[in-house]
C-alpha cells in the first residue's frame, strides 16, 4: 500500500534541490510535466546527495512526470509499473511506497497537473477593477488555459484522451475538474456584472455548460494530433463567454 507519511514538496521546490544534481533532457518537446529520466543516473544520497525526505519527494515527482510520458507515448492501457519506473530511474519498490497500482499513480499526475494548470488560470485572471477590464481578465484567464495545455501536450494527450477511459474514479476527477472551471467562470461572471449590470444573470448550468464547451472544443483538437494549435481557440472561446455571459452578439468572422 503507498505510504501516506511523505510530506509534499512543492515541483519549485523539488527543481530547486535537484538543479545542481543533474540537468532535465527536453523529452522530445513533451513538456515539463512528462519529463523523465531514463538512462540518467539515479537520485543521489549520502553526505553529498539529498536528504531522504528530499529524494522521496524527487522520487514521487520523476514518478509522475515518467507516467504522464508513459501513457501520452502508449496509451493507459499499454503502460505498466516497469515502463514507469523505467522512465523515472527509481525501484519498482520506490513506486509501490508512493502509489498502489499504476491507476493510482495516473491519477495522481493529473491531479497535480490540472492544479497547476488551475492555479494559472487563477493568477491570470485576477481581476482589478482599475486596472483591467472584465473581458480582458476573462481574455487573459482562456489564454492562459490553452497555452498552458499547448506548453504540455504530453499531458494534454493523456489527461483529455486517457483519462475518460481508465475508469471510474477517473471519470469523476474529469467531472471535478468541469466542476472547478464552472465556478471560477461563475466567481469572474459575478465581479463583472458589478461592472456591466446590463450583463444577464444566468444559473449555474450556464457555467457548467461553457465548460464542457471548452474542454470539448481543446479536446478535438488534442485528438487530431493540433495542440500546438490549441492557443488558435482563444477568439472561439473568448466570443462564446461573452455571448452567453454578456449577452455579446457573435461578431462575423
Amino acid at each position: 500500500m503507498p505510504s501516506h507519511k511523505v510530506r509534499h514538496i512543492s515541483t519549485v521546490t523539488y527543481f530547486s534541490a535537484l538543479d545542481k544534481f543533474r540537468s532535465v533532457p527536453a523529452t522530445k518537446q513533451e513538456g515539463v510535466l512528462a519529463r523523465t529520466h531514463e538512462g540518467e543516473p539515479g537520485l543521489p544520497r549520502g553526505r553529498n546527495g539529498l536528504p531522504p525526505e528530499a529524494v522521496r519527494a524527487a522520487q514521487r515527482e520523476r514518478l509522475l512526470r515518467s507516467v504522464i510520458a508513459a501513457v501520452a507515448a502508449s496509451g493507459f492501457s499499454a503502460v505498466t509499473v516497469a515502463d514507469i519506473v523505467r522512465g523515472a530511474k527509481v525501484s519498482r519498490a520506490a513506486f509501490y511506497a508512493h502509489f498502489a497500482d499504476k491507476e493510482d499513480c495516473f491519477l495522481a499526475a493529473t491531479r497535480e497537473g490540472g492544479r497547476l494548470l488551475a492555479d494559472r488560470v487563477a493568477a491570470a485572471g485576477r481581476h482589478e477593477p482599475a486596472h483591467r477590464s472584465a473581458e480582458a481578465a476573462l481574455r487573459a484567464s482562456i489564454a492562459a488555459y490553452l497555452g498552458f495545455l499547448a506548453a504540455e501536450p504530453a499531458f494534454a494527450r493523456a489527461f483529455f484522451i486517457d483519462m475518460p477511459a481508465v475508469g471510474a474514479r477517473a471519470v469523476q476527477r474529469l467531472e471535478a475538474a468541469q466542476l472547478s472551471f464552472a465556478r471560477m467562470t461563475r466567481k469572474w461572471h459575478e465581479r463583472a456584472r458589478r461592472e456591466n449590470p446590463s450583463w444577464p444573470d444566468v444559473p449555474y448550468e450556464a457555467y457548467l455548460a461553457l465548460a464542457g464547451a471548452t474542454a470539448e472544443l481543446v479536446r478535438t483538437e488534442v485528438r487530431h494530433d493540433r495542440i500546438r494549435g490549441i492557443p488558435d481557440l482563444e477568439d472561439t472561446l473568448v466570443a462564446l463567454h461573452l455571448a452567453i455571459l454578456a449577452a455579446r452578439p457573435w461578431r462575423a468572422s
